[in-house]
């Protein structure tokens, strides 16, 4: 299964995320690390991605080409992340058939309406147990 984890900026959040996707010690799992930049794919590799691709035509080509995409809520939404996410990055992303599991962060003037403020530690415990059931399902 290939899932793509994408940010920008540094790479933080997507960081985390390869970080705690790879404690899974699942070899069925290979993950792509799309950085807006070449910090953000950088940091992303050295966290433990398998592979790593930058750029907005990274993003576009690959979105089509996974299983999962990960990455911050921002990342369908056009011009957001400070101009990092472009419209055609958003608009690949967001009708890829691939399962979108974004993290609801209101860091890019975005709020979900509903959704209870959480930590990053249970943001991420949420998203490792979502990964899991549909590991479970294929």
């Amino acid at each position: 299964m290939k899932i793509a984890v994408i940010d920008g900026k540094g790479g933080g959040i997507g960081s985390q995320v390869v970080e705690r996707l790879k404690s899974l010690k699942n070899n069925d799992i290979e993950i792509i690390a799309l950085g807006t930049n070449s910090q953000a794919t950088s940091n992303m590799i050295k966290s433990g991605a398998d592979d790593g691709a930058t750029g907005e035509n990274a993003v576009v080509w690959m979105s089509s080409k996974v299983d999962i995409i990960i990455g911050p809520l921002a990342i369908i939404s056009a011009n957001s992340m400070m101009g990092e996410i472009s419209p055609k990055m958003a608009e690949a992303i967001a009708i890829s058939d691939a399962r979108k599991l974004l993290l609801p962060l209101s860091k890019c003037n975005m709020d979900i309406i509903g959704l209870k403020d959480l930590q990053f530690k249970t943001m991420f415990s949420e998203l490792l147990e979502t990964v899991k059931k549909i590991l479970d399902e294929k």
